[in-house]
């Protein structure tokens, strides 16, 4: 399935999956892929989108952002050539491209604290480590600003949207405990498999180390289909064992503390790291 496909039947939801996007990108090849999940999201939603760089020595050098229209053009939801304005006119879609000096991160915030995103969509090196705003030193400043939804997407992973605009959703797998709350991280699952599920998306709800599943509702949806497992062992080690046949985890985290705070040292920070597909921490409500 393609974007193009997928754009001509837009769904319609309660719940919107998000309605506001911040992207950071550092301009590496690395990050190409997280620009195309968090276009991706903003086309199907027909939301805001604010991509930032931050830390080099000139202000407002946007050649050298991620090239919205010609991606877009690519994908064959905007004609060759299109102008610049055609990405609000004929998509419904605000892309807003934001640079700044200084400090990456506290840029990063403010932006943050402007804008007040629902979506935050990072880069991360994958199985090298996490992003430089999860280091311990700032974690906590920026988990007292948001308590926005994070999607990682690693370097290489294999994504839920390809650069060529390819889209492939049909596993989530959904890891969910007695705290913090799940409901939160279900009802965004759902949501995320009405967005990007061609066919049935297959959701798998596992529950480690208990012989109770956690109480949750299940929103009423025609893509999706259920699957509940019961397993034994280290918690993050478990749900990356079951990752390798999966295209996107969900995880919830403890929203009232901030879902960086929370994530730091925690099983959400582990499976980040060895995660081969994107994960979508989703903050309790």
């Amino acid at each position: 399935m393609t974007l193009k496909d997928c754009t001509l039947t837009p769904t319609t939801n309660t719940v919107p999956f998000v309605s506001s996007i911040f992207h950071p990108s550092d301009f590496s090849k690395s990050s190409d892929l997280a620009f195309a999940h968090a276009l991706a999201i903003a086309l199907f939603r027909k939301t805001e989108l604010v991509m930032m760089h931050a830390g080099g020595d000139r202000i407002g050098d946007w050649a050298q952002f991620p090239p919205v229209r010609k991606t877009l053009e690519n994908w064959q939801v905007l004609a060759p050539g299109s102008p610049r304005s055609a990405v609000y006119e004929k998509l419904s879609m605000s892309v807003t491209k934001v640079s700044a000096k200084g400090n990456p991160v506290e840029a990063s915030i403010r932006q943050i604290e402007k804008q007040k995103p629902d979506l935050v969509v990072l880069a991360t090196r994958g199985r090298r480590g996490l992003p430089l705003w999860l280091k311990p030193s700032i974690a906590q400043a920026i988990a007292r600003r948001t308590s926005a939804m994070t999607l990682f997407v690693p370097s290489g992973c294999r994504g839920i949207v390809s650069m060529d605009g390819d889209i492939q959703l049909k596993r989530i797998l959904l890891p969910l405990d007695h705290q913090p709350d799940p409901q939160e991280a279900v009802v965004r699952a759902v949501r995320a498999a009405e967005v990007f599920g061609e066919e049935a998306v297959e959701i798998v709800i596992l529950h480690v180390n208990g012989d109770k599943l956690p109480q949750y509702a299940r929103p009423q949806t025609q893509v999706c289909s259920w699957k509940e497992l019961r397993r034994e062992g280290e918690v993050a080690a478990t749900i990356l064992d079951l990752a390798n046949n999966t295209d996107l985890i969900v995880m919830a985290t403890e929203g009232r503390h901030g879902m960086i705070d929370a994530m730091r040292g925690s099983v959400t920070e582990r499976v980040v790291r060895g995660a081969p597909c994107p994960v979508l921490a989703v903050p309790a409500a």
